[in-house]
């Protein structure tokens, strides 16, 4: 996965944006953080706890501030675009107000 996939999958995702954070490309929803390309094959994702610890290892590994376990951190090497896009989609998600986030299909998911 390059920079320009995970820009597609993350520019895909509703009324998502691109702009610098810290002078690194970063992804929001409003004012709020989804993902930051922290370098050319890492992508830290903002995702909860009990998603963070599900997908550890192999392309993941978890993202602290400090003593806060704040997401993941993509390996791209060795990323596959579904699993960049399934954690893009979670942390939009996580942040999208009500009247953004898709209706559940009938009969649940």
């Amino acid at each position: 996965m390059t920079p320009d996939d995970v820009r597609a999958i993350a520019l895909a995702l509703p009324e998502v944006t691109e702009g610098d954070h810290h002078g690194r490309r970063a992804f929001r929803l409003g004012t709020r953080i989804l993902a930051t390309q922290w370098t050319d094959t890492a992508l830290n994702v903002l995702v909860d706890e009990s998603t963070a610890r599900a997908v550890e290892g192999g392309a993941c590994s978890l993202l602290w501030w400090g003593t806060t376990l704040s997401g993941v951190r993509i390996d791209l090497a060795t990323a596959t675009p579904g699993l960049v896009a399934d954690l893009l989609e979670e942390a939009w998600d996580r942040r999208a107000p009500a009247q953004l986030r898709r209706p559940e299909p009938p009969g649940g998911s």
